[in-house]
């Protein structure tokens, strides 16, 4: 189930959204809003349902978290942006990164 994740993410909320992997989350951080969209099986699902609730493209950065060992990766196809310096499907920028990190942590932990 393919959820907007406005606020701290409550166990039930995070049992939906880890329906569709059995236990692994894919997520789409907006790092400008604070927000994201966790759920679904790609991360295009959660990119479209951020757009249309008003993000912008130059904010989201995709990634996954696995809820048995709480490892969070920022591997996305969405992630490949090599006119914005970021040619690979990890999220090359540290600050970036570490803003995602952040608020995947505090949303979904």
């Amino acid at each position: 189930m393919l959820l907007l994740i406005t606020s701290k993410a409550t166990e039930e909320t995070i049992k939906k959204v880890a329906e569709d992997l059995e236990g692994y989350i894919k997520f789409v951080v907006d790092v400008e809003r604070e927000i994201l969209a966790a759920g679904g099986k790609r991360h295009f699902e959660g990119e479209e349902l951020l757009l249309k609730n008003g993000s912008k493209q130059e904010n989201l950065w995709g990634g996954g978290l696995d809820l048995e060992t709480r490892e969070i990766d920022f591997d996305s196809i969405i992630n490949l942006r090599p006119r914005e310096d970021n040619p690979s499907r990890e999220i090359i920028n540290p600050q970036i990164r570490k803003r995602a990190e952040e608020i995947v942590k505090f949303l979904l932990k």
